[in-house]
């Protein structure tokens, strides 16, 4: 059994006194996985989301919830005021290759003006691991921009990890690595999968990250973390297909573009191509910690990649993956117009329903498994159809999947629909994040009816295009084989 805490055995030494630690970026996959250990170890913690979303209490029993946008001066005044230490785990990559240099050096800006102005004391920033003396990725070059950025404050001291690719369930890069291994027999190899790497398993960067808040003598100071293997991208390829057991052809191409590489992989991968572009791009540069002095100051074994490939298998198998990439992407996905916040009604519905004889648990469990390798039973083609669509349009795509087989949260994603309401045992909202010429919502309800329960799916759209009109005429034939075949399968599973 994979324990629940990735601080045990941490010699460091919880200090709560220290008054609020901020936890920005906490919807994503580092930041939620960070908050919670704080919580454990009985710090007040105050998370930053950009909005209020239900079950947020829940997610974190104890922490103060803060809304606001790193890009808003004022609303970080507001989020940093009383904090003693911040951490910085905000970047903007997910809005694509082109954006997000210019975004994470204002977003690190109004950051370190708004803890200047709030008396903040440490700023603990986790960034990448690059050699500066080469020419970097634009990711990489953003993530050194943004320390420096941070590290310019004349008042607080500011911690600055970095880290290469990181290793757990729910992480991009272990998704791109484990989906293409465990699909493709024949795997290409381009001449930038030999460059080195460190890759680090989540748990020892949350580790690292709260052993540097306990530790006073890493303030202020910047410090690389990373795994105890040094190993190329095709090594780790070949080593997880060992541990998946799978025979596999590996072959070296006469090409080797990154657009293009990343434009399959975005296919074949939950990772969309433009996150994918992004973490490739940094594969053509040496990721190695060259300053181990990290290891004095917090001296633990960090898992070995296998290892961390291993646990970040049997959290999937046990379906206990706390945050996944997806969680934060698309970006501002928080600010998408909610079904209740329309003006008036959508334009478009369909309903179909049945009675069912299950319980209402019953029911509700077996909508709450659709999607992800669950898939969408007999209609499954038609929506892995409609998610390759998006995908070759660079939009979210299908193959997203979704962070637990089984159960589901406020703003889970299943493949291209994001939860936006749950009420257990009653009611399931989904909204559709695919390319649209329109906003789609997906209701699933579970009503009593004369002693049994009636179980409705019901499909909302909006629009005021004519070409959004014609995408809707042009699909309804489909509804009833789609809606009425799903429904009777949820009935049928449960």
């Amino acid at each position: 059994m994979v324990s629940e805490h990735f601080c045990e055995g941490l010699k460091s030494q919880p200090c709560p006194s220290i008054g609020t630690v901020l936890v920005t970026g906490a919807t994503g996959y580092v930041g939620g996985r960070l908050a919670s250990e704080l919580l454990e170890r009985g710090y007040r913690v105050r998370v930053l989301v950009r909005t209020a979303a239900a079950g947020e209490a829940d997610r974190w029993p104890g922490a103060d919830v803060v809304v606001g946008d790193a890009s808003d001066p004022v609303a970080l005044k507001n989020a940093l005021r009383g904090v003693h230490t911040a951490f910085y785990l905000i970047h903007s990559l997910l809005i694509g290759p082109r954006d997000f240099e210019a975004m994470d050096a204002v977003n690190a800006r109004n950051f370190r003006v708004a803890a200047e102005a709030n008396g903040v004391r440490r700023i603990i920033y986790l960034g990448g691991l690059g050699d500066v003396r080469t020419r970097l990725s634009p990711h990489l070059q953003s993530r050194m921009r943004v320390a420096e950025e941070l590290q310019s404050s004349a008042t607080v001291a500011v911690t600055v990890l970095r880290a290469a690719i990181i290793i757990g369930s729910g992480s991009a890069s272990y998704e791109i690595i484990h989906h293409l291994v465990k699909r493709l027999p024949v795997i290409v190899l381009p001449r930038w999968t030999r460059t080195r790497c460190q890759p680090i398993g989540i748990r020892d960067v949350v580790r690292y990250l709260v052993g540097a808040l306990e530790t006073a003598a890493t303030a202020g100071a910047s410090f690389d973390i990373g795994g105890p293997d040094v190993l190329t991208y095709e090594a780790m390829m070949r080593t997880l297909a060992g541990i998946l057991g799978k025979r596999r052809l590996f072959v070296r191409p006469f090409f080797n573009s990154v657009r293009f590489y990343a434009y399959c992989a975005g296919l074949l991968t939950p990772v969309p191509a433009p996150i994918v572009r992004s973490l490739m791009e940094g594969l053509l540069n040496d990721v190695v910690c060259e300053d181990n002095r990290i290891r004095a100051l917090l001296p633990f074994q960090p898992l070995s990649y296998r290892e961390a490939i291993v646990e970040a298998m049997t959290r999937e198998e046990q379906d206990a993956v706390h945050t996944r990439w997806s969680d934060a992407y698309p970006p501002a996905h928080e600010l998408a117009i909610k079904l209740h916040e329309l003006q008036r009604p959508p334009r478009y519905t369909t309903t179909y329903s049945l009675v069912s004889q299950n319980t209402d648990s019953a029911l509700f469990r077996s909508i709450c498994r659709i999607g992800g390798q669950e898939g969408w039973f007999e209609g499954n083609w038609m929506w892995r159809m409609r998610g390759l669509l998006d995908s070759l349009l660079m939009g979210v795509g299908t193959a997203r999947g979704r962070r637990s087989s089984s159960t589901l949260r406020v703003n889970d994603v299943i493949d291209f629909w994001r939860v936006e309401a749950l009420v257990p045992n009653r009611r399931l909202l989904l909204r559709a994040e695919m390319k649209l010429p329109g906003r789609a919502w997906l209701e699933f309800r579970i009503d009593p009816h004369a002693g049994k329960r009636r179980l409705t799916v019901q499909a909302f759209y909006d629009t005021t295009t004519l070409f959004g009109r014609a995408y809707w005429y042009a699909f309804l034939p489909f509804h009833r084989f789609i809606f009425h075949n799903l429904i009777r399968q949820i009935d049928k599973r449960s």
